[in-house]
């Protein structure tokens, strides 16, 4: 298990009664050769002025089966553990586990999950002062990129094994989400070892009036080859064409381009309400089993195609109300 650094660690109890923000730890976990996958996530809102509260997230996908089911429960006084990195109600996450019951709705659900890697977390923001500094104001890294899974979830009457699941686990944190994001991971690749992944974090920023361009922080991972993608310098080397359903993208790294696809039918995505601290919304739309196909373009070597049906997440966070998808009926913030 990789070592603790500090960016692992929750920030939530930093914040001053008058200062508002939002925290998250996520996992993602995917059946190695079956489109399922299992999206949770941990996460803590707090308004300026008022105290915070924690939300417990699950969803389960399989798209041979029915939509997508979903629960959420939030809960008051959520803190960090002594031995964990955050507890909400009875739900506990470490870097190498993550249990809760979750009651809502008339559903109930619950977790009990160990995971762990041989890889060193992903830092999506290129320079550490952007982890301290004002802007970008959402900060994250993957804590474990590519993550094994052994353990039990069930929602809703559905019980899952996920012994020999692999995916990915990550930590967010800032004073409020991006004007629009994509959130986009890919493992289980044709063909290659659980060291071939892909994880991106692709944001448009709001300063002043303006909204910035789309940039890209992220990774591909080649057989445990780590290369870096995208970043401030390479804006107008990022081409982002998105949809509720998917996106096609194109971007450049040190020595490499990359393009590719990814997305899933309608009615594979779930939809969430996330709020920021001063109250305004987006609608997130999200499909954890959604199909990726890249093709990699070195400065020198062939091109290399590769696919994981089922094997990727993607996630896409607006304003707009008018994309036609299932919202689920729960708050946030």
């Amino acid at each position: 298990m990789p070592a603790v650094d500090d960016l692992s660690l929750p920030r939530f109890p930093t914040l001053g009664p008058g200062d508002g923000g939002y925290e998250s730890y996520y996992l993602k976990a995917a059946h190695p050769s079956e489109p399922k996958a299992v999206w949770i996530r941990h996460t803590v809102h707090k308004r300026p002025g008022a105290d915070p509260t924690g939300s417990l997230w699950c969803t389960f996908f399989d798209r041979d089966a029915a939509p997508p089911v979903a629960i959420k429960q939030t809960r008051e006084a959520p803190r960090a553990g002594e031995a964990e990195l955050l507890r909400i109600g009875n739900a506990r996450f470490g870097l190498g586990e993550a249990s809760a019951h979750v009651e809502s709705g008339g559903r109930e659900g619950g977790w009990d999950l160990r995971f762990q890697t041989p890889e060193a977390p992903l830092h999506h923001l290129p320079r550490d002062f952007m982890y301290s500094g004002p802007l970008p104001k959402t900060k994250l890294l993957t804590l474990l990129p590519a993550a094994r899974f052994s353990g039990s979830a069930d929602l809703d009457g559905r019980e899952l094994r996920l012994d020999g699941w692999t995916g990915m686990v990550g930590h967010n944190w800032g004073a409020e989400h991006a004007e629009r994001w994509i959130w986009l991971h890919a493992a289980g690749f044709e063909g290659r070892s659980e060291d071939t992944w892909l994880d991106l974090a692709i944001g448009r920023i709001k300063v002043g009036r303006f909204t910035m361009p789309w940039i890209a922080n992220g990774a591909l991972s080649l057989d445990g080859r780590r290369l870096p993608l995208g970043g401030p310098g390479r804006v107008r080397q990022t081409a982002i064409d998105e949809s509720p359903t998917g996106c096609r993208f194109r971007l450049a790294g040190a020595g490499l381009r990359v393009s590719g696809s990814v997305g899933a039918p309608r009615e594979a995505f779930v939809g969430w309400v996330y709020a920021d601290p001063d109250g305004s919304e987006h609608h997130t739309v999200n499909c954890s089993a959604a199909d990726v196909e890249l093709e990699v373009i070195p400065k020198e070597g062939p091109a290399l195609a590769l696919r994981a049906p089922a094997g990727g997440v993607y996630e896409l966070g607006m304003r707009e109300r008018d994309h036609g998808m299932e919202i689920q009926p729960y708050p946030d913030g």
